[in-house]
């Protein structure tokens, strides 16, 4: 049974060939999760005043992402055994 974050480190690397499209399709929340880490270091900086919110709408985005990409590789997994 795959994890949550499977797929994230070939998607990284994938993403650093420049391949986008392949990068999307091995783990589609890496980059929302980049928005948010950078979103995230800017605010700390500039203190954004409607910073706190668009991160938590990006952490619920990212949340959603990663649960619906896990139960979708749990039932492409299933049927194809």
């Amino acid at each position: 049974m795959q994890c949550p974050g499977c797929g994230m480190q070939r998607s990284f690397i994938a993403l650093i060939k420049g391949d986008l499209l392949d990068s999307l399709q091995l783990y589609p929340a890496l980059i929302p999760i980049f928005i948010l880490v950078i979103f995230s270091f800017f605010h700390l900086i500039y203190r954004f005043s409607f910073g706190t919110k668009v991160i938590i709408g990006l952490q619920v985005i990212v949340v959603a992402i990663i649960v619906a990409h896990y139960f979708f590789k749990i039932f492409h997994h299933q049927i194809f055994l």
